[in-house]
């Protein structure tokens, strides 16, 4: 390692010391998590599960499974409803954004319709989607689509709206039709807002389908943690919780890869 270091300058040096940092301060502040964790499960009188009660109550769940259904079940109870919402956010969404960022009449019109829409709660909706379609399947992926679908439409018409115009002039200059300057400039050119928009929304739906099943599920992630609640059960809602952090940070590193994938520029930028 000396050999190493004798032939980098002081700036590589620090460079290199600084790459070891990064590496090492996530492990440091999930055992600072666990040294908390532990602290305030230690009190006397404290209602805090330790990790081991939460852990026991976890490998409960695959042996003993709730409505019929362990831990993995539930997980991909939750992760079924925002996919089928998700599928329509991608789809409609992006097209819903390409129109507001590519034609300022459609923005015109339709800008203040949205606006007023996205600016309502997702759960505002809970009531009025129940009273119409009760408590099914289908208000619960129509509420995560409600919670979700602002952010994709939001950056995708961002990203339209902030081409640059020499790249379009340049397509005009070259006889491309306005067909060509969407499909091969404009749309290309906003790929990266465009899966700023598919990172948020995922996030969002993951959390808006949470709070959903909250309110009213017979499965799910958060159905357990209503469930814990109800039954005074607190190593299941860390349970739950736990679970709802791991699958989210999962839901982030898969749309990464798949932005990487699509948008390799973005690797190189960063």
């Amino acid at each position: 390692m000396e050999k190493k270091t004798a032939h980098m300058s002081a700036a590589e040096i620090r460079e290199q010391r600084l790459k070891v940092l990064y590496r090492i301060l996530p492990i440091v502040s999930l055992l600072l998590l666990v040294a908390l964790w532990l602290l305030a499960s230690s009190g006397v009188n404290s209602n805090f599960p330790t990790p081991q009660a939460v852990w026991d109550r976890t490998v409960r769940l695959f042996t003993n499974p709730v409505k019929k259904l362990t831990l993995v079940g539930h997980a991909l109870v939750s992760l079924r409803r925002i996919g089928l919402a998700l599928v329509f956010d991608w789809t409609a969404g992006i097209a819903f954004g390409v129109l507001l960022g590519w034609c300022p009449r459609a923005r015109a019109f339709f800008g203040p319709l949205f606006n007023a829409f996205r600016a309502v709660p997702p759960l505002a909706w809970i009531p009025l989607i129940t009273l119409w379609f009760g408590a099914g399947e289908f208000p619960k992926v129509l509420i995560v689509i409600f919670g979700s679908l602002a952010s994709i439409v939001v950056n995708t018409q961002a990203g339209l709206s902030s081409v640059d115009k020499m790249y379009l002039d340049v397509g005009t200059v070259f006889n491309a039709t306005p067909r060509q300057r969407l499909f091969k400039i404009a749309i290309p050119s906003s790929l990266d807002a465009i899966f700023a928009g598919v990172r948020t929304s995922t996030s969002a739906a993951w959390m808006v389908v949470l709070a959903a099943e909250m309110l009213g599920a017979d499965a799910g992630v958060g159905f357990l943690i209503s469930r814990g609640m109800d039954s005074i059960d607190m190593p299941l809602v860390l349970t739950g919780m736990i679970a709802i952090g791991i699958v989210g940070a999962m839901l982030a590193i898969i749309t990464q890869i798949a932005e990487r994938l699509i948008c390799p520029w973005t690797r190189k930028r960063k």
